[in-house]
């Protein structure tokens, strides 16, 4: 996979962050189609690193309901609430966008590597504004970094966080962007509840469900959201494509998608244990 190096100046640079206070100069991507994630809704999800199992429950229903509905999941990689909703979304078959604090060849944390890859295996993206060469993750890197994952998104979430947790930073960032900050309530005994719960008495949007962060995006919840399935591997996303297309028939789709048969049996299957195709009988299949 290659890194793509985007200057500020040069076109394919985000014209979400050109305007942003402090943007990078320039960005190393590796992933997925870049253009493509930024044209669809996307949302922070964000908090603490030590988080409850409050915390992780509802990262995990609310971030894994986001992607289901197509919207991409971009946060920091970091432990905790970063990280679980990054899986959340992988485990929902949909995309998220992961800004780190370091170089691209220098995954923080190392726990978090095999993540990575997963994001980048299901067509999501690594994003750094730093130098490819091994940079390490230096304090200021992650105040830094959470500008960029607020600039890259259409609002931030903040699911979990103390009283001075490291995520409020995104927050206060998003406020100077003009993104919309949602708060998810929590325990007013709770310590990792305290910087959420202030939020919310500042002026953010509070969030109890997933129609919430919904309308603050101004998608209505009642409309079905058109969702483009992500394959595991590329053959997956090549028949996922040629059925979102209209072609159902298994012999038609052996054709057009020119894989040998035993791996188009394999796929098909796959594609079918994990819930994204289903036979219509006389090998005729369909989306799920």
């Amino acid at each position: 996979m290659k890194v793509k190096k985007l200057f500020i100046a040069s076109t394919g640079y985000p014209t979400v962050l050109q305007d942003i206070s402090g943007p990078p100069k320039q960005l190393f991507v590796l992933g997925g189609d870049f253009d493509d994630l930024l044209t669809r809704p996307r949302v922070a999800v964000v908090g603490s690193r030590s988080v409850t199992p409050y915390g992780k429950s509802v990262t995990m229903q609310l971030a894994g309901e986001l992607a289901a509905k197509g919207i991409v999941i971009v946060s920091g990689l970091a432990l905790g609430v970063d990280a679980i909703a990054h899986r959340a979304a992988l485990e929902a078959g949909g995309l998220t966008i992961a800004v780190l604090p370091s170089g691209l060849n220098h995954i923080y944390p190392a726990t978090n590597r095999n993540l990575a890859k997963q994001i980048l295996e299901q067509g999501g993206a690594l994003v750094t504004e730093y130098e490819t060469d091994g940079t390490m993750s230096f304090k200021a890197n992650f105040i830094a970094r959470n500008r960029i994952v607020s600039g890259l998104s259409d609002a931030v979430l903040i699911t979990e966080a103390a009283e001075k947790s490291g995520s409020l930073h995104t927050a206060r960032f998003a406020l100077e962007q003009g993104r919309d900050v949602l708060a998810v309530p929590g325990n007013i005994t709770s310590p990792t509840s305290v910087g959420t719960n202030n939020l919310i008495k500042s002026g953010a949007t509070p969030v109890t469900s997933v129609n919430d962060v919904l309308y603050a995006l101004g998608i209505d919840p009642s409309k079905p959201q058109q969702v483009k399935l992500i394959g595991a591997t590329p053959d997956e996303q090549m028949l996922l494509d040629l059925l979102s297309r209209g072609i159902s028939d298994g012999h038609e789709l052996l054709i057009k998608s020119s894989i040998a048969i035993p791996v188009f049996n394999q796929t098909l299957t796959m594609l079918e244990i994990t819930g994204k195709v289903r036979s219509l009988g006389n090998n005729h299949w369909s989306l799920k």
